[in-house]
């Protein structure tokens, strides 16, 4: 019998493999957990790898090989799938990101990419790599700004943003580039498409201040959490990690200005930055 046939990268190849995973584990008469036994793993993991939320290694796909008896089915696959046009601690995080339903997110120093303007962005990049081709920046600006497009849907993903106050008070790209975020921000939240909230300093210590948090929600998978430093990211699929995040989330917006107040905070701060670009 001829085993599987190569994925095509052109459609997918991540939900195809995902497709393929899942038909092999329950030809082979395994749960996910039995699975995921075999390769020294969650079951939850290997529900995102079948949900395509999850990026298969090279050392999984040879170990699924072998348990699953398929050849070098996935071995041949997985490195199609694992393209990607963002940085490797990033990539799987931007992913899983464009697939969820619901996002929770919590910024320490920086506005959140998905809210992030095209001239905030750039100034953003710039600092990251100062001595990068201008040609460099404009295509990370592109990648950045293109993962914005999951709020044209006007429902999904459900976006619920805490900034820290640090965030909106760092002049980033100067005034005028300050005033257009704060404003961009501030139309998505008037327009119901995300919810913001702001941590004020007068908040005082909070579990999160090392770093930023996305918690991630799918119809089809495990949630994930995304913990993100300099230049560093990854993802948690964990049960009770990921159950100790979530109660960060909760207290992070326990600690925040309500809505309201921090819509109205957000458009007196770009009317700030606006008046001082003037002077």
């Amino acid at each position: 019998m001829p085993g599987p046939k190569d994925l095509d990268p052109s459609s997918s190849p991540r939900a195809l493999l995902g497709a393929e995973l899942r038909h092999a584990r329950e030809k082979a008469g395994l749960s996910q957990e039995e699975l995921g036994g075999r390769l020294f793993v969650s079951g939850s993991f290997i529900g995102q790898l079948e949900a395509g939320t999850r990026r298969m290694q090279p050392e999984y796909a040879r170990m699924l090989d072998e348990v699953l008896g398929t050849e070098d089915f996935f071995t041949r696959n997985c490195l199609a799938a694992a393209k990607s046009k963002y940085p490797e601690h990033f990539a799987e995080a931007a992913e899983a990101e464009a697939r969820a339903t619901a996002i929770r997110e919590y910024a320490s120093m920086l506005i959140p990419g998905l809210l992030q303007t095209s001239a905030y962005a750039r100034a953003v990049c710039r600092a990251y790599q100062p001595t990068a081709a201008e040609e460099k920046i404009e295509e990370l600006v592109r990648d950045r700004i293109a993962r914005a497009r999951i709020l044209d849907d006007p429902t999904e993903p459900m976006l619920w943003a805490v900034i820290d106050e640090a965030a909106l008070r760092r002049v980033t790209g100067g005034p005028n580039v300050m005033a257009e975020a704060l404003r961009h921000i501030a139309d998505l939240a008037i327009r119901s498409r995300v919810i913001v909230q702001v941590l004020r300093f007068d908040a005082g210590a909070h579990p999160a201040m090392q770093g930023c948090v996305k918690l991630m929600d799918f119809d089809d998978a495990p949630p994930l959490v995304y913990l993100e430093g300099v230049g560093t990211g990854r993802l948690e699929d964990d049960p009770a990690t990921v159950s100790e995040y979530r109660l960060y989330c909760e207290f992070l917006t326990a600690s925040a200005q309500s809505p309201g107040k921090s819509l109205a905070l957000i458009e007196t701060m770009a009317q700030d930055y606006a008046h001082e670009a003037q002077l």
